[in-house]
């Protein structure tokens, strides 16, 4: 049965940057056990490498750095210190409370393991060759055994058994050129915990993780964004779960029809796992599913699928997701039967990050939840861990996986914050004088104040109402305001 403690609201990450002495010595039962230092004065210093921040993030290994970056619990001016052993709090940490008083402020433990399993996600994208004259193109470039080895995780204490394959769906008309056969790429990898991880994990964990949208073909899955009934279980079809059309068929499409013809990304994987709970059968067990972008919403599927099927039983082998900047999947149908099967989802989202707010942008649960068509609206499953990053010099960042866990491990410092505050003070500051020397007229002509006549958007935004341009995010004042500085 699944757990009964209500979901939680979003939340957002609140955190303290800290350093203390690092260490490369220390063994991966000893990263995840070390004590909580006793001075509370050491965990307010605050690194900062030529006003860069992300210049000390890879100072020191990756597991000791992120779990000495300790969270400080203020309480009536008191300061308390949460030291907690994985071994005896994993479930916890897999959701099975649903990270109940560990999101606000964020669990060190839960931070950890957050930055840990990202780490995986970065894996697949490292591995992945891109190299056109590559005899491993669209592949893994590196052999199971030496894959976490070749991409710097030399002792993250699991092992790859199987690498797995997804069949992006054929494009409505030939406009993709490819030069091979097979449309098939290396879309993640299966691991699990060597025996000697499990003495500190507190079970055997089987994680899996998705890189997300690369090839011109799963962008093309992307926009296959219609609903269609998930159908998963021949057994029992529930036509009224329904799930995003082009993550279904990149799922479930495979080659069989060609010579040499690969399984389905979901075949691949459900074999793997069913062998992998076979082998550890009366084992503690744990499947933790991983994955960025289009990556989480495979995660999302396969879990919805295991659990759909049968194959585990969630309170006893707890499923969970951790989802990186992931899209929404499914219905409400589809998000209300995850939560009837148990599955855990923990969502890490940039607030600025628009892919998170994609498919269903306007037909989504939070606007159509009590009207008759709100069974044909997406909606986003779990619970929601808000992150909040901009930067004006590289607006890609905020869908960026890198920049995600390097917030994770180095929180915002508060001179980069105070530029964006000051950003938006000043674009804020510019409506506001254009709308009050205006302010008996619809539209705002900002044309003077922002650009030369020459401007190609001088057009477009003088033609924006009050209405449109207060609804509108922050970025578009930010854009404007950027604009403005590069013509001048």
């Amino acid at each position: 049965m699944p757990c009964a403690t209500p979901l939680p609201g979003n939340h957002h990450l609140t955190t303290t940057t800290t350093t203390l002495p690092t260490t490369n010595s220390l063994s991966f039962a000893q990263q995840l056990s070390l004590p909580m230092p006793s001075s509370s004065s050491s965990l307010l210093r605050t690194t900062n490498t030529n006003n860069n921040p992300l210049l000390s993030l890879e100072a020191s290994s990756p597991y000791v750095n992120c779990f000495l970056n300790t969270l400080v619990v203020s309480n009536n001016n008191k300061q308390q210190q949460i030291n907690t052993s994985l071994f005896n709090f994993w479930r916890q940490i897999q959701g099975c409370n649903h990270w109940d008083n560990l999101l606000d402020p964020l669990h060190p433990l839960l931070r950890q393991e957050i930055i840990r399993y990202g780490d995986f996600v970065r894996a697949s994208y490292k591995a992945f060759d891109l190299d056109p004259t590559s005899n491993r193109y669209l592949n893994c470039k590196y052999s199971k055994n030496t894959m976490f080895n070749q991409v710097g995780m030399p002792h993250c204490g699991y092992q790859v058994t199987k690498y797995i394959y997804a069949t992006p769906p054929p494009p409505p008309i030939n406009i993709i050129q490819t030069n091979s056969s097979s449309t098939a790429r290396w879309i993640g990898y299966i691991a699990v915990s060597s025996d000697e991880s499990v003495k500190t994990l507190g079970r055997r964990d089987i994680v899996i993780t998705f890189r997300g949208t690369v090839t011109n073909l799963e962008w093309i899955s992307n926009l296959m964004s219609a609903l269609t009934p998930a159908n998963l279980d021949p057994q029992d079809p529930r036509p009224d779960v329904q799930v995003e059309s082009g993550f279904l068929s990149l799922y479930t499409s495979d080659e069989e029809d060609t010579a040499f013809g690969l399984q389905s990304c979901r075949e691949q994987l459900l074999s793997e796992v069913s062998r992998l709970l076979r082998k550890h059968k009366g084992e503690s067990v744990s499947i933790s599913l991983a994955g960025h972008s289009l990556g989480s919403a495979l995660a999302l599927l396969l879990a919805y699928d295991i659990a759909e099927l049968g194959l585990i039983n969630a309170p006893t082998v707890p499923i969970t997701v951790f989802s990186f900047g992931g899209p929404r999947v499914g219905n409400l149908q589809f998000k209300k039967r995850c939560d009837e099967l148990g599955v855990k989802v923990l969502r890490i989202a940039n607030v600025k990050d628009p892919i998170t707010n994609l498919p269903g942008l306007v037909l989504n649960d939070n606007n159509f939840r009590v009207l008759p068509w709100s069974c044909s609206c997406y909606a986003h499953v779990g619970v929601e861990l808000l992150l909040d990053f901009f930067n004006v010099q590289n607006p890609c960042c905020v869908h960026d996986l890198d920049t995600y866990i390097a917030l994770l491990r180095s929180p915002t410092h508060s001179a980069q914050q105070q530029q964006q505050q000051s950003l938006m003070q000043k674009a804020r500051q510019l409506v506001s004088r254009c709308t009050s020397s205006q302010q008996h007229q619809n539209n705002i002509n900002i044309l003077p104040q922002v650009f030369s006549n020459h401007h190609p958007a001088a057009s477009w935004l003088a033609s924006l109402s009050t209405d449109i341009l207060f609804s509108c995010a922050d970025e578009l004042l930010l854009l404007a305001l950027l604009l403005s500085s590069s013509s001048t």
